[in-house]
């Protein structure tokens, strides 16, 4: 008998995605769940193979020494060949849940982070959770970035399958409306953990956000600043993300005159990560969230020795800090969906997910 499908995007090649069949995901495991996205965010970083064939320019940069081989680690030998399923955001309704699962009831609604973990290992437990020890064969264990990732496929699809779901499905709180949380999965909570740990003892802070590569996490990161009590300036040239950052509270400036107690590195840029390192106060702190895919990315080390700055770079680990996120999210009314630019409806997909918008976010009626 065959085995029953479901639908999942896939991205086949830069600027082309399509609908494809897969096994409809079991449990497999006593401790797992089967959720049915309804929304479901595109992350700042799929854009890049998307809009740019990137894979075979790539894969000759790597092989040149130029581009750092941790991506072919990630995204594959041939970085984003397709066809995989694509997609790492979304809120979801629990439609099965395994023996072993306590927490969790059928119909509710829930978050599902993009990198898997189990919550228990050293990693996990030190709050690490997109380096879980138990389920990363490689660098990470994650969905929508293809099987060097594991075997998890995309979230726009019609079902997952969530391993160790008591500990990866956080439930989105009573009075916070589910497009609220639509990036929380990631793009919204890697805001999150570049600006709110660091505001701590710091009510005061100014903060700086560059904009334009991670296009949403900086907007993000704006107002999460500015709902925290910050002063915060926001750089980018784009017209609709000033005037969304100004809606959030955030001040539109064209040019970095101050030091800042906090900085964010959103346009993926080297030069950017040099500009926002060399913008901190003494005892500042930068975190970096986009892509930096050259070897030898030059860091003005000297200057961060000068004045005690601290970089961070590196993926974030939402699973650690989603029960805290939508909490503030329920606490403060907090209007994370003022970063939406194209609420498309889910049958679209295949066209919508390419759109060139600062982001998007699929939906489809829950059940």
């Amino acid at each position: 008998m065959n085995r029953p499908t479901v639908r999942e995007l896939a991205f086949v090649r830069s600027g082309r995605l399509a609908w494809r069949d897969r096994p409809a995901p079991t449990l497999a495991e006593a401790g797992d769940a089967i959720v049915r996205p309804f929304l479901a965010g595109r992350c700042d970083g799929d854009t890049l193979p998307i809009h740019r064939p990137v894979s075979r320019a790539l894969q000759a940069g790597i092989a040149l020494g130029l581009v750092d081989p941790v991506v072919a680690a990630i995204c594959g030998d041939v970085a984003f060949r397709g066809p995989f399923g694509i997609g790492h955001e979304c809120v979801a309704q629990v439609v099965a849940v395994g023996a072993d699962v306590r927490r969790l009831r059928v119909g509710q609604t829930v978050v599902v982070p993009w990198s898997v973990s189990c919550g228990t290992c050293h990693r996990c437990a030190r709050g690490l959770t997109s380096k879980c020890a138990t389920t990363a064969r490689g660098e990470l264990a994650a969905y929508g970035f293809g099987p060097a990732c594991g075997p998890w496929g995309g979230m726009v699809a019609d079902q997952l399958r969530v391993p160790f779901a008591d500990h990866m499905l956080v439930p989105v709180p009573d009075g916070v409306p589910p497009l609220r949380a639509a990036a929380a999965s990631d793009n919204l909570a890697d805001a999150w953990r570049a600006v709110v740990p660091h505001l701590a003892g710091r009510p005061d802070a100014t903060v700086l956000v560059l904009g334009g590569g991670a296009q949403s996490i900086g907007l993000y990161a704006a107002g999460l600043a500015t709902a925290h009590g910050a002063s915060v300036h926001y750089l980018d040239p784009h017209p609709r993300r000033r005037r969304i950052a100004e809606s959030l509270g955030a001040t539109v400036v064209d040019t970095v005159r101050t030091r800042y107690d906090i900085t964010v590195e959103a346009t993926s840029r080297a030069a950017g990560l040099r500009r926002a390192v060399a913008a901190l106060a003494p005892g500042g702190v930068c975190t970096a969230v986009g892509y930096y895919l050259g070897r030898g990315t030059r860091v003005p080390v000297m200057r961060m020795y000068a004045t005690g700055a601290t970089l961070h770079a590196g993926v974030s680990h939402p699973r650690a800090v989603l029960p805290e996120l939508l909490e503030f999210l329920r606490a403060s009314g907090f209007p994370a969906e003022r970063v939406t630019t194209l609420l498309a409806d889910w049958d679209d997909a295949p066209t919508a997910y390419a759109a060139r918008t600062t982001k998007l976010v699929l939906r489809r009626d829950p059940l």
